[in-house]
């Protein structure tokens, strides 16, 4: 399902970063006093009440300025409003309604979006000051007074914005069809992939880096099943991200994986791998989803006998961190290898999604244990008492032992290539949570 944005906006220096950090839980926006320090939008998932949410802070709005760093930032702030589900407007306590505020809660209610009016600052608890009754003349119903500081009057704000929400029409497509989100740097042939598996021109294509500025969904069923597969902008570094529209398109991208069941990370077999291919296909790999390197251009490559194999003991070391991720040699403009595709996605999917029991799971820990025995140290040895499935998607699985201090690393990674090599978990991160009894 994909997770609703709420856009953090409001004037320069308000405390928006300082609340975005609040509810994100993370320190990812600089806060400082000085107007204009968050210049571009920062986005951090989070989670209230069991829903989860993309948040966006945004450098302030200044409505009539001529000071060129402003109206970019006004024009990042515009873009997350048109793309947000709810956008959560910030006020200040100390300084009182401005004619800004006015401008833009104007702007807010012309874009048809659901508005919640945060006053920040309002840093001791209890009764507010009288000034506060001043914003409800914004005309944006009941303003929630908080704190960023010290996160007073945050929960109240959080249950307004989930209000806001149509949570019952967010799933997109049925169950039974496969999400797929294609993505990579620029130019590395997503939209012709794209084209070639759906026998038409469904995306443009063009060697400009940049074309697709969107996540664009493309409904394919054939023999092996059905898929939807979104293909997204180009992931580039950050230092070349510099257009407002590009820097949304980044956004678009980490959001149609976070969609998605499967990943396929696309990688330009002439430029070979990247430092920015291992940041995209890190992305995925936090996020737990299935995931297949696909070798595109292969075609304009040079071979011998032995070429695919170099080259893919090569991308096994740069994918050493993702020992799991099967490799497909494609051409999109040939059509190369192409159709293998679906059956690796079937399969990639399914161990993503499998569940195992608890008994299977424990008949696998004794022959593992047996096979290898568990570390010890200073006389102390680890005791395995049993192994469970806590959830899939992708599978994660609980171990419950004497003392987490003696599970070393290197036999948590010694117990999931037992449970990989059992069930043939090909092309699926597994997590392995070390509990105590009594945890």
């Amino acid at each position: 399902m994909s997770k609703p944005l709420i856009a953090v906006v409001g004037r320069p220096n308000v405390g928006k970063s300082t609340l975005f950090n609040k509810i994100s839980g993370q320190r990812l926006a600089i806060v400082e006093d000085t107007p204009g320090v968050t210049r571009d939008r920062i986005y951090a998932p989070a989670e209230w009440c069991g829903h989860e949410f993309m948040l966006v802070d945004t450098g302030g709005i200044e409505p009539k300025t001529d000071d060129l760093l402003l109206r970019k930032m006004r024009i990042q702030a515009e873009i997350a409003i048109d793309t947000a589900d709810v956008i959560l407007f910030v006020v200040d306590m100390r300084t009182g309604m401005t004619a800004n505020d006015t401008e833009i809660a104007h702007m807010l209610q012309k874009s048809g979006k659901p508005v919640v009016l945060a006053v920040s600052k309002c840093d001791t608890p209890g009764n507010v000051p009288a000034d506060f009754y001043e914003f409800y003349n914004l005309g944006l119903g009941d303003p929630y007074p908080v704190s960023g500081v010290h996160g007073h009057g945050t929960g109240d704000l959080l249950d307004a914005c989930m209000e806001k929400i149509d949570w019952e029409h967010r799933e997109d497509y049925p169950e039974e069809y496969v999400k797929v989100a294609v993505i990579g740097k620029p130019n590395v042939g997503k939209s012709s992939l794209i084209n070639y598996l759906a026998k038409e021109e469904r995306v443009i294509v063009s060697d400009m880096a940049g074309t697709t500025r969107d996540a664009t969904d493309t409904m394919i069923e054939n023999e092996y099943g059905k898929y939807i597969f979104i293909d997204t902008a180009g992931i580039r570094r950050k230092a070349k991200v510099e257009d407002a529209i590009e820097r949304y398109s980044v956004l678009r991208s980490y959001m149609a994986v976070d969609r998605a069941d499967v990943a396929i990370i696309l990688i330009d077999a002439v430029e070979g791998f990247t430092e920015q291919d291992s940041k995209i296909a890190g992305y995925a790999h936090e996020q737990g989803k299935a995931c297949i390197v696909a070798v595109n251009k292969w075609d304009a490559i040079e071979k011998d006998s032995k070429t695919m194999q170099e080259y893919e003991a090569k991308l096994q070391n740069d994918f050493s961190f993702m020992s799991y991720v099967p490799f497909l040699f494609i051409s999109a403009k040939t059509g190369l290898r192409v159709e293998k595709m679906f059956p690796l996605i079937n399969d990639v999917a399914a161990a993503n999604a499998l569940r195992i029991s608890t008994g299977k799971l424990n008949e696998l820990l004794a022959y593992a244990t047996a096979r290898v025995q568990p570390p010890s140290d200073k006389g102390k040895r680890l005791k395995i008492y049993y192994l469970t499935q806590a959830s899939s998607k992708p599978p994660t699985f609980v171990c419950f032992c004497n003392d987490k201090e003696l599970f070393h690393f290197s036999y948590q990674r010694y117990l999931e290539n037992q449970i990989r090599e059992t069930y043939g978990l090909k092309g699926t991160p597994i997590r392995i949570l070390i509990r105590e009894r009594g945890d």
